[in-house]
């Protein structure tokens, strides 16, 4: 059976991007047709200014989701990343295999990077070297696929650089991963700045729709969205972004395909409407799901306590054989 990996970092609250390009697959294909191991990345969000007490709420948050999503710990492995030393323990083997030219090519660091130095400041070093723990997210585990969106997929390449490279120099120790992409809305854009990302660091923005938001804010910011010029539905990454992004949310949400929902619409008002009625009904249960869960607190726990026992007893022994392919002595 094939072993997937992926993970949502707690950096801001959830939002519909994030269950439209990646947690609904998870519930729905990835946990039953694989091993799948799914995390919250806690480590990652350290790589920038942060208030504690935020990523540790926002932590518990995202894992609430996840099981509110419908992620089953009787089918995958849910846990946090920091309750697993070995995510650490392979990271720092790997930046001795990794080089400082394939940290600085990464597109998120050089924007980041370039938008701080703009600022008169500079990043932290984690930021600069995340991908390589990033790496060992996966390796460690022996993963097969990573189901990520568009903008990770250059990170899984440096996973797989990485690893081939450890497995030349230092003998067979980790499985090469691939990568795979869901089909329709791998990628939902903001609705206020449709060739932006809706990403959930942004703590407000009319432009989010968020998988805690109440249906009528949910409504409000659907119907709000920006579209185009002209008065034609019509799906065009390029030149129509706007509607085409609220052609892709409606079409993920229903299951059908942005190209033909586009002849069935005459107007962008209509095209709203239901794109708002599909994102508060496709999010109800989502929600209701995570209020019983925040109501037992210890279920919750106990599923993250459990769920990083066994991501430790699957990841020691291979990162155990990376310390000592690698040339390390082991423990006495």
């Amino acid at each position: 059976m094939k072993r997937v990996f992926s993970g949502v970092k707690p950096t801001g609250h959830l939002t519909l991007g994030n269950y439209l390009g990646a947690m609904r697959r998870w519930s729905e294909v990835d946990q039953h047709e694989a091993d799948a191991l799914f995390c919250v990345v806690d480590l990652h969000a350290l790589t920038v200014d942060h208030d504690p007490a935020r990523v540790r709420r926002l932590s518990r948050q995202a894992a609430t989701l996840l099981l509110a999503a419908g992620l089953d710990p009787k089918l995958c492995t849910v846990f946090v990343q920091s309750h697993v030393d070995e995510h650490v323990r392979l990271s720092y083997l790997l930046e001795c295999v990794a080089t400082d030219g394939e940290m600085r090519r990464m597109i998120q660091y050089k924007e980041k990077a370039a938008a701080e130095r703009a600022r008169g400041g500079s990043v932290r070093l984690s930021l600069l070297t995340y991908p390589v723990l990033m790496a060992a997210d996966i390796l460690a585990y022996g993963t097969d696929e990573v189901p990520v969106g568009d903008d990770q997929a250059q990170h899984v390449e440096l996973t797989r650089d990485v690893a081939v490279r450890f497995n030349q120099r230092y003998g067979q120790t980790f499985v090469v991963p691939r990568t795979t992409h869901p089909g329709v809305a791998a990628r939902v854009m903001n609705l206020q700045d449709p060739t932006s990302k809706m990403g959930k660091s942004d703590d407000v923005g009319p432009g989010i729709v968020y998988l805690l938001d109440e249906p009528d804010v949910v409504r409000k910011k659907v119907m709000r969205a920006v579209t185009d010029s002209g008065r034609d539905v019509a799906y065009d990454r390029e030149a129509r972004p706007g509607v085409s992004n609220l052609l892709e949310i409606l079409a993920a949400c229903e299951g059908g395909n942005p190209n033909d929902l586009a002849g069935v619409y005459e107007s962008y008002g209509s095209l709203k409407k239901d794109t708002a009625d599909a994102v508060v009904e496709l999010l109800r249960p989502v929600q209701q799901r995570h209020k019983e869960l925040c109501a037992d607190a210890a279920y919750v726990e106990g599923v993250l306590r459990e769920g990083a026992e066994r991501a430790r007893e699957m990841a020691r022994p291979r990162v155990d054989a990376a310390y000592r392919a690698i040339g390390l002595l082991p423990a006495v």
